[in-house]
């Protein structure tokens, strides 16, 4: 019968959950003291009244701070949580058109499709074929070559033109 797996915790290890020999020691006042045995370096947190944490786990040997656990907690989570909040996601918005668009429908629809790339939105350009119209193909292939022409300042075309069944697809990413 096997014991059951140490469980992991979060974040870096602390105080006497640091279990090599000797660490790279840096004080609580950010000056190297180089490398110091783990126990003069848990006897100067100590009297300190702070924490002995572990900053590069992977270093030989491991560099160890002398701070305030709690406070770095706190920050660290400040940061990743202002990181979420600053991250974009890109969505990809849908513009559909038909080969035998009007005009005014036209520049109607690419009006949208500015406002989309000014949002830093990416745009799927779909032109839908029904009937005869699939004969026609060229004509459709003509309408998404003027929308690539007319956004070529804004965007830049992420998947050219390709038919998928019975609709052409491409699209387009904000510069």
């Amino acid at each position: 019968m096997k014991a059951p797996p140490v469980p992991q915790k979060e974040g870096p290890r602390t105080n006497r959950e640091i279990r090599v020999r000797e660490v790279q020691l840096i004080d609580a006042e950010g000056l190297n003291r180089g490398v110091v045995e783990i126990l003069e370096a848990q006897q100067i947190a100590d009297d300190a009244g702070l924490d002995l944490v572990e900053i590069v786990p992977n270093a030989n040997p491991p560099v160890c701070k002398i701070l305030d656990y709690g406070k770095f907690r706190f920050l660290e989570q400040k940061k990743s949580a202002e990181a979420r909040k600053r991250q974009k996601i890109v969505e990809i918005k849908e513009i559909k058109l038909r080969p035998g668009i009007d005009d005014h429908d036209y520049d109607t629809k690419m009006k949208a499709v500015r406002r989309f790339f000014e949002e830093g939105d990416k745009v799927k350009v779909t032109l839908r074929f029904r009937g005869r119209e699939m004969a026609h193909q060229d004509i459709g292939f003509r309408l998404l070559e003027r929308v690539k022409l007319e956004t070529g300042t804004l965007a830049k075309v992420e998947a050219e033109p390709s038919m998928e069944g019975r609709q052409m697809v491409m699209v387009l990413a904000p510069r």
